[in-house]
């Protein structure tokens, strides 16, 4: 297909830049993918549509991105996206302007941190030491800020905002943002109601944020990402005896990746690089929560074969012209 098929306007005062003061008063688009229905309800709403014999699968990565401004020890300016911590003090990440900043190069920034790149990586990020081992992480935490989405450009005050409720597992660069809608009471609202629960985890590379650039959507090269599905939520997940309800396209992916057939997934770790193109047999998942994608992205594409091309676009010309909020700080989609 081609990808002008998952283009569409997008105005840009409906790219939400702050989140909501609530997590759970954004809205929601519901759409009945058998019946091509589209309703209006609020986030909370959500549970009207959930039965007691469905099991919902969220993702509980954590963001452990962090970002920070400050320079080389011999002058000039550098930005420093910490990935991953590997020991006390020592971060990989990536460094701009990359070219300048080679092995031996230390960076200052605020606060008195320091830091020494001590290796270059194989996909072109540098590998940090941090002076004062001890208390790095502490004042990396204090001076760095979160490495929001390209698309949002005001600051985040509260850094808990960018995590979901239910977040455990570090390693993401960015939220799973279908999950950022659920507070503690609403998860304590689908316990009360019967629903089963269970947590994977695919840590959101960097990459989720590269727009697709072929004519051709099958000529993109999809990103690869971490992921791991437990023995314990496995066994939530193949004893379901209604739908499989995934939170987030980061959720089915790593469902679909791990399937062995209706309704059933192997307890797994590892790497994914599952690109979700219409037509596509979904194995795993009957329904589908989800926020407002950007055009011509691998999101928009994965939503669209699970709901349909049309009826996908149907629902993104009904939210814009309703003015929904659009994006990881936006309203958000039930499909089923």
């Amino acid at each position: 297909m081609r990808l002008s098929e998952f283009d569409y306007t997008l105005p840009e005062e409906l790219i939400a830049q702050v989140p909501l003061l609530q997590r759970d008063t954004s809205r929601l688009l519901v759409v009945d993918r058998q019946k091509r229905v589209i309703e209006h309800r609020g986030f909370p709403d959500l549970l009207d549509y959930i039965n007691e014999d469905d099991v919902m699968v969220f993702n509980n990565t954590r963001v452990v991105a962090v970002r920070l401004h400050g320079r080389k020890e011999t002058g000039g300016g550098v930005e420093v996206l910490l990935m991953r911590r590997d020991a006390p003090g020592v971060w990989r990440g990536m460094v701009k302007p990359g070219r300048r900043v080679q092995v031996g190069t230390r960076l200052l920034f605020d606060r008195g941190l320091q830091a020494e790149v001590v290796q270059r990586t194989e996909d072109g990020g540098r590998v940090l030491r941090f002076s004062a081992e001890s208390c790095a992480d502490e004042l990396i935490g204090l001076v760095g800020e979160t490495p929001l989405p390209p698309y949002v450009h005001r600051r985040l005050e509260d850094k808990q905002r960018y995590q979901t409720v239910y977040a455990s597992s570090d390693g993401s660069a960015a939220a799973p943002t279908a999950g950022l809608h659920f507070t503690p009471e609403l998860l304590e609202r689908i316990k009360a109601k019967g629903i089963r629960m269970a947590f994977v985890t695919l840590h959101v590379g960097i990459a989720t944020f590269r727009p697709v650039r072929t004519v051709n959507i099958n000529d993109h090269e999809m990103h690869t990402e971490t992921f791991e599905i437990s023995a314990e939520s496995a066994e939530v997940i193949n004893s379901a005896k209604g739908r499989i309800i995934s939170v987030g396209t980061t959720t089915v992916r790593a469902l679909e990746t791990a399937a062995l057939g209706k309704h059933k997934v192997c307890p797994m770790c590892g790497e994914t690089r599952l690109y979700i193109t219409p037509p596509y047999d979904f194995k795993v998942v009957d329904g589908l929560v989800t926020n407002f994608h950007m055009p011509k992205s691998t999101l928009l594409i994965l939503v669209s074969a699970f709901a349909g091309v049309e009826l996908v676009k149907l629902a993104y010309r009904e939210a814009v012209r309703e003015r929904y909020r659009f994006l990881s700080f936006g309203d958000a989609m039930f499909l089923f």
